[in-house]
Order: C-alpha cells, then structure tokens, then sequence
C-alpha cells in the first residue's frame, strides 16, 4: 500500500493525532484559510458554539503535509474521519499541495461545506472574536483553539493577517471587559 500525504492548516498542524513519517511546510492552491465554521463540539457547544477553521474557496493557504505511511492508511483514515466529519461540516477532498522542497503532490484535506447550517463566511472580525472568547467545548476553550494556531503559524514563518487581526481583537476585548 502506498504512502499518502494530508495536509493540516489548524489544529492538524499542531495536533495531528496519528502517525506519519515526515512533516513539511505545505501550500495548498484554490482555498483560503477562514475561521468559518461553528464549532458546537470541539470548541464550543449547542448553546455557545465557538468558531474554527475551514477552508474557504479562493487563494491559497500555508501549512503542513504530513507524509503517512501506506500501512497506516485505514487506521489514520479513520481517526481523521472521527475527527474531521463529526456534523459533516466538511467535505474530505484530495487536493494537489505544494512541499517546500518543490514536490507538487495530491493530499487528503478537509474543506468547508458552504451549505452546511454550521458553515458562517464573512462575519466581522469583532464578532469572530466575541464568539472566539466566550465559548469552550471538549477540546477547550475557543481562545486556545485560536492562539495556538496564530503561534504556531508564526513559528513556521507563516502570517494569517485575519486571524491574527481576530486573536488581537479577543485580547483587545480581555483587555477593556472583565
């Protein structure tokens, strides 16, 4: 069986929970980056969903392939299934990635479905970060869930404007409400 690739651009690249065999810096083509989806398991609830991210047609988006070894295939599938498609919010694709040592690669990606009751494109950043700030779910607090990305991003040399213009904003909000 042969090896494949998966490409992470949040919590996979800093969390991918399974097995693999060589991690790269990774640009995918034809998707964005957005904190667009609500989250009412991992970081948020049914009451107060929180916000993370999805991939967003248009532009392209910084951050890691992870090269999986072939016999691994069912189980790393499976887990990222359990992980990934809890509502089906996204949709599993193979798109073409770039590595940073110039390989040009299909890789397993998770992307938004924009026509899931879950998918919210486009919300001011001031409301992303309201939301960002007061909601937690079993993975934890939704401000965790964003930092962490926004760090690890700038440890890879890797700017998301947006985002961080949304993890300025809920420090922003810490700041001036209790």
């Amino acid at each position: 069986m042969d090896d494949f690739w998966v490409f992470g651009y949040g919590s996979l690249m800093w969390n991918p929970g399974f097995p693999f065999e060589e991690r790269q810096q990774a640009r995918l083509y034809g998707y964005r980056r957005a904190l667009c989806i609500r989250s009412n398991v991992y970081r948020g609830t049914d009451e107060n969903p929180g916000l993370v991210l999805g991939l967003e047609r248009g532009g392209s988006c910084h951050g890691v392939a992870f090269r999986v070894a072939g016999v691994n295939r069912e189980p790393v599938l499976q887990y990222l299934r359990e992980r990934e498609l809890v509502s089906h919010v996204y949709k599993e694709r193979v798109i073409a990635v770039g590595l940073a040592d110039g390989r040009r690669l299909p890789a397993l990606t998770y992307v938004a479905d924009i026509k899931h009751s879950q998918y919210v494109g486009g919300l001011a950043l001031d409301e992303a970060a309201h939301i960002v700030r007061h909601a937690a779910g079993q993975s934890g607090p939704n401000v965790d869930y964003v930092f962490n990305t926004v760090r690890h991003l700038k440890e890879m040399g890797i700017r998301d404007v947006v985002l961080e213009r949304v993890a300025a904003n809920v420090e922003a909000q810490c700041a001036v409400v209790p």
